[in-house]
């Protein structure tokens, strides 16, 4: 079983790769919790097959990435952190810089539940 940290840097890794789907089939528990700030999007999202679809949803959403930025993993208990912003235009929106910070609880090496902290108004890039 992998350990929060075993768990963070792979997520980190597999993250600043592009790999998200990898992160997700790897990673995450098939009772993830998917939490969102209030008034967005996908605000409260249960289960793996949910998290899949939330995913697919915003690449569908996304035309181009431009930039990312991951930060490494801040840990404590069975629980990490990590900043992420991306340079990314949205089909309809254009370009716009998203930042967050992103909160993760481990249980038996597996990411059970996200939670992300952003202004649900992205800034112009």
């Amino acid at each position: 079983m992998k350990t929060v940290r075993e768990v963070a840097n792979r997520l980190v890794d597999l993250c600043r790769k592009g790999q998200f789907d990898t992160a997700e089939h790897e990673l995450y528990a098939d009772n993830i919790l998917s939490l969102e700030p209030d008034n967005t999007p996908g605000q409260r999202v249960e289960g793996i097959k949910g998290k899949l679809e939330k995913s697919k949803h915003f690449n569908e959403m996304t035309e181009e990435i431009h930039s990312m930025e991951i930060s490494d993993p801040i840990i404590a208990d069975n629980f990490f952190a990590i900043s992420m912003k991306l340079d990314v235009t949205m089909k309809g929106v254009g370009r716009t810089t998203m930042e967050e910070i992103c909160v993760y609880e481990v249980e038996n090496g597996k990411i059970v539940t996200e939670r992300f902290f952003f202004s649900p108004t992205p800034q112009a890039a």
